[in-house]
């Protein structure tokens, strides 16, 4: 790695990468971005441009898209688009691959994270000129692994590459080698809203609280309206799953955090504070501490009383609206080995369901011998006839499972970027 030893930050301690945007190292031109006060600057203006994206991007998505993109498909929707209910979608053929690509999944799914690491940094100067794979896989390492800092040195220059709004650091509720407990599998309470989240919502909220399942996923990816009845019985729900340390899955965050925002006005004492209430429980919940702490200040000023603090979630995390398909089956954190109760839990699943939606949002890493018992049996569930879905897969695990052979059987949905 000698010869990319220029993408090392200096004096950095915690091993984060700085490194120029590769057009400009290619062209042996100076990096713009090298001090870290210009840096900073131009994140500001990347997340600023990437808010008001969103914003249009929002109101034109429901028209444009309809389902998720199936591997190398190519389709993009923006974070929060609202995806209206359509047929399946027709299977995509495998992406175009590079050794680099392939060899950093195998190298991630034997616990080499570092190697990984190395691996997608070097390529990208050549691969990652013209594919936005090796990024996206360098992203979910980086989120993965707890590394803000790397994630955000390299999402700038992935923004200025592709001329594209860079992305949101959501980091997984489990990281691979952490020192925390695992999270199990199971078929998780789920919920979906809209169009609208009025007062009519307790009832649904309240089966919600009393569900027995340790993990809950709420699907907010339809909602286009809310009032302050609605935002009220939200509200409680989520702080009440978040005070019983609930495992909690926010779909469509996005779509919600957009309708609340028109409602707010800065000095409107006479309105209802509960949806400002409500987006400072979404911004907390889904870790967003530099925009809670901006709507906290505008909601003292409103109120003029004293805003909430910030409390860094501990087992949230967020995922795609759902195209349907009713309950999902919700992967671990983490699959070592062949895993028998893992694989009893999915056949206890699958009994009486025609379509099998493996929830793949909290799945940090699968080792290779976790992923071909795993293939085996989803595809001896193919073989019988039913559909079989992993969605919200990360690009590394997407990755090590096309190279294993997961055929037209067992279809894969990584997330997007």
């Amino acid at each position: 790695m000698g010869l990319f030893s220029f993408l090392k930050r200096k004096n950095d301690t915690a091993g984060a990468r700085d490194w120029p945007p590769p057009e400009s190292r290619l062209r042996g031109e100076p990096s713009r971005l090298d001090t870290e006060a210009e840096r900073e600057r131009q994140r500001e203006i990347a997340r600023a441009t990437a808010a008001k994206i969103d914003e249009i991007e929002l109101a034109f998505a429901a028209d444009m898209f309809d389902d998720e993109p199936a591997w190398g498909s190519g389709a993009r929707r923006p974070a929060g688009a609202i995806a209206p209910q359509a047929d399946p979608p027709v299977p995509a053929a495998a992406p175009a691959s590079a050794p680099a690509v392939d060899e950093s999944a195998i190298l991630y799914a034997n616990g080499q994270a570092a190697a990984a690491e190395q691996l997608l940094l070097a390529c990208l100067p050549a691969l990652g000129r013209h594919q936005r794979l090796p990024w996206w896989m360098l992203f979910d390492l980086y989120q993965a692994d707890g590394r803000e800092q790397a994630f955000e040195s390299v999402a700038i220059d992935y923004a200025s590459h592709f001329e594209t709004s860079p992305p949101a650091w959501t980091p997984l509720p489990a990281a691979p080698g952490a020192a925390q407990a695992r999270s199990g599998p199971g078929v998780a309470t789920g919920e979906a809203f809209g169009p609208t989240i009025d007062a009519g919502v307790a009832p649904r909220l309240a089966r919600v609280l009393a569900a027995t399942a340790p993990t809950v996923r709420l699907d907010f990816g339809r909602v286009t309206a809310i009032d302050a009845d609605g935002a009220a019985s939200l509200l409680a729900a989520l702080q009440g799953l978040r005070g019983a340390g609930r495992e909690l899955v926010l779909a469509g965050a996005d779509t919600l955090l957009a309708t609340l925002r028109p409602m707010l006005v800065i000095g409107e004492r006479g309105a209802s504070p509960a949806p400002w209430l409500l987006l400072l429980e979404l911004l907390l919940l889904t870790n967003r501490e530099k925009q809670f702490e901006e709507a906290a200040m505008d909601y003292c000023v409103t109120y003029e009383v004293s805003p909430p603090s910030f409390e860094a979630p501990l087992r949230v995390s967020t995922a795609a609206p759902a195209p349907g398909h009713g309950d999902r089956f919700m992967l671990p954190s983490s699959v070592t080995g062949p895993d028998a109760a893992l694989l009893a839990a999915i056949d206890a699943y699958a009994d009486g369901r025609e379509t099998l939606v493996l929830d793949c949002s909290r799945l940090a890493r699968i080792d290779y011998a976790g992923a071909g018992s795993l293939l085996a049996r989803l595809d001896a569930h193919g073989a019988a006839g039913r559909a079989v879905e992993l969605r919200e897969l990360n690009h590394l695990v997407a990755t090590l499972l096309r190279l294993l052979g997961a055929g037209d059987g067992v279809r894969l949905y990584p997330h997007r970027y």
